[in-house]
């Protein structure tokens, strides 16, 4: 093991291997998601607004400093 380093290779493996079999679980559950999310009209205003909201307050908030 390295000096620093924070993970062995092992719980890398590991990790990296329980990410693998996550994907694979959520599998169909993302594919029927995507498919709703398809034939869902879309309402971009919905998402425009908050984010123009949080966009003018983080200006708001550099210019006060």
């Amino acid at each position: 093991m390295a000096t620093g380093d924070p993970m062995s290779g092992l719980e890398t493996v590991i990790l990296g291997a329980l990410t693998i079999l996550l994907l694979f679980w959520l599998q169909p559950g993302l594919k029927a998601a995507i498919a709703r999310g398809k034939q869902a009209p879309s309402d971009w205003q919905s998402v425009i607004l908050p984010l123009g909201l949080v966009v003018m307050f983080v200006i708001f908030l550099i210019a006060m400093v």
